[in-house]
Order: C-alpha cells, then sequence, then structure tokens
C-alpha cells in the first residue's frame, strides 16, 4: 500500500491495485523515538515506508517506486531513481529544520505483479533498497537535504538488521511482530452525499506510528515468499509499504510490508521475506553494485 503524493502539499490520495499493495499502522499508536531508524520515502510521486539498515541502505519494496517516473530524477551515474527519506516522526507540522536525505532507488528486477494465478501470484520478488552516496546523486534545485552516508546519530546510533536465515520458518503461530509505518491509520465514513464512490476515504497519515500484530502460519508457495500477519486490531495500511516487520523488541527485520487482502485496511497482511537466501543474495548483490555497504 503506497501513496500516492499531491506535490502541492503533503497529502494523499490512495492508489490501489488488488487485492491492495500495503500501507499505515491501522490500531496503533504515535511511534516516536521508539523506532528512529524508519523512515519515511517519496519519489515525488508515491511515498513508502523504508528502514535504515547502515550509513550508507536503508530497505523498502519494490511496488513503491518501480513503475513510476521519479519527480526528483535519475542517478547521472547509474540511470537509476533519486528518492528522498526523512526520519521526521511527524511529517503532517511545518518544520524549518527537518532533515532530508537523497538517495538512489533499486529494486529486485525479477518483481512482478499478477505474475501467476491466485494470491501467491499476486507479488513476487518485493524488495528494494535505497543507496546513499553521492556518486551520480543530485539533489533538485531548490529543494533541502544532501546526498551520501546517514549520520547515525540522527538515529540514536540505532539501525535495522537482516535476520538469520530462515528465521520466520520457526516462527510459531500468534509470535507477535511489531510494525512500524507512515501510512494511513484510519479511515474517513460519512460526511453527507458523496461526490463520487460512497465508500470510506482515508484519513490521516504522515506520522509514524507502530503497533503489534501476530504471525498467522502458512505454507505452500505463499509461505515460502511471504510472513502472513492476523488482521487484528492492529494492521498496515496505505503508505506502509516497504516498512519492516519485526522481531517484537528487536531491531531484526523479518519482512517487508507487501500486501493485503482488503481496500480498508481491514484484513490480513503479506510481507516480503527478507530472511531467505534469495533476498539477502539480492540485497548483498544490489547494495555492492549500488556503491553501498552494510
Amino acid at each position: 500500500m503506497r501513496f500516492r503524493l499531491a506535490l502541492a502539499a503533503v497529502a494523499a490520495l490512495i492508489f490501489a491495485v488488488l487485492p491492495t499493495s500495503a500501507g499505515a499502522i491501522i490500531g496503533g499508536q504515535p511511534d516516536g523515538t521508539h523506532h528512529p531508524y524508519v523512515a519515511y520515502a517519496d519519489n515525488g510521486v508515491f511515498s513508502c515506508s523504508t528502514t535504515l539498515l547502515s550509513p550508507t541502505v536503508m530497505l523498502t519494496a519494490a511496488h513503491c517506486f518501480s513503475d513510476s517516473t521519479s519527480a526528483w530524477g535519475l542517478n547521472s551515474a547509474t540511470h537509476a531513481p533519486i528518492v528522498r527519506t526523512t526520519f521526521d516522526p511527524n511529517l503532517t507540522v511545518t518544520n524549518t529544520s527537518r532533515v532530508w536525505h537523497w538517495g538512489t532507488y533499486y529494486f529486485d528486477p525479477q518483481f512482478a505483479i499478477g505474475s501467476a494465478g491466485g494470491l501467491p501470484g499476486f507479488d513476487t520478488h518485493d524488495v528494494a533498497i535505497i543507496v546513499f552516496t553521492e556518486n551520480g546523486c543530485r539533489v533538485p534545485a531548490g529543494r533541502p537535504g544532501s546526498c551520501g552516508p546517514i549520520d547515525l546519530t540522527e538515529t540514536g546510533g540505532q539501525h535495522g538488521v537482516l535476520p538469520p536465515l530462515g528465521l520466520v520458518d520457526t516462527l510459531r503461530n500468534q509470535t507477535p511482530v511489531d510494525l512500524v509505518g507512515y501510512g494511513v491509520r484510519d479511515y474517513i465514513r460519512g460526511g453527507g452525499p458523496c461526490g463520487g464512490p460512497c465508500s470510506p476515504i482515508p484519513g490521516n497519515a504522515f506520522i509514524r506510528y507502530g503497533g503489534q500484530a501476530n504471525v498467522f502460519k502458512t505454507n505452500g508457495a505463499i509461505g515460502a515468499e511471504f510472513l502472513k500477519l492476523h488482521a487484528n486490531k492492529v494492521g498496515v495500511c496505505h503508505g506502509d509499504s516497504g516498512g519492516p516487520d519485526l522481531v517484537a523488541g528487536r531491531n531484526v527485520i523479518l519482512a517487508v510490508n507487501s500486501f493485503g487482502g482488503g481496500q480498508t485496511c481491514n484484513s490480513d497482511t503479506y510481507s516480503y521475506r527478507v530472511d531467505t537466501l534469495q533476498a539477502q543474495t539480492w540485497i548483498a548483490n544490489a547494495v555492492t553494485a549500488g556503491g553501498g555497504g552494510l
């Protein structure tokens, strides 16, 4: 669930696919300083959530920016899209001192939507990274911020870490998992006659929220690539795409938010596992190719 931006302001309307790509934390709480290494990211068209792995690398989802042209242009050396990120936990207030980091976005080339039949074929290889180096990076004219490595003092020295291989396979049903993201956290219903589709519309967003969901064990093709989480009181919504599913109380990333089955973020969530050999091999190779380091 990524979020489409209105460039004139930090406002948005939903861009959705069926089932729906994942987006903010429904039923969560303001995250504050609990996960200072989880950041907001956008390409001037869509927004997502992302996790810092090192001073030069963030982890996110392939469906976030892979099929849209970045309003911020391309890296002049690698010709990959430029995106911007910030660790500010609240983008709804004016903040002239907000720090923006500009980096280059790379996604798994095997990523595909609807590549096969049924739920397992809806999404595949949904992983991407953002690399922060000065090589080929350019801050658009009139925009604040800089290219290059991120000073970890900004996150209190904290960052997310990739999990041991196969960790998700060891989790039992109902294992708690921490969710973090900047997406939609409620829906607006009613309000008089509608001038279009009479359905709930996304409400508040752009504040880093956190919450806890529970593992729903699955087998077969879907379970081999995705971590399924119960849609109980807490779930992800539009704008949380790419945000982390963390081992409860820790900074270990199990998966990145990918898609769900409902239009108002009230269904189970499927997150792309980063504890697999395929995912970690691609991440390592992409980091090296992009000039970053873990």
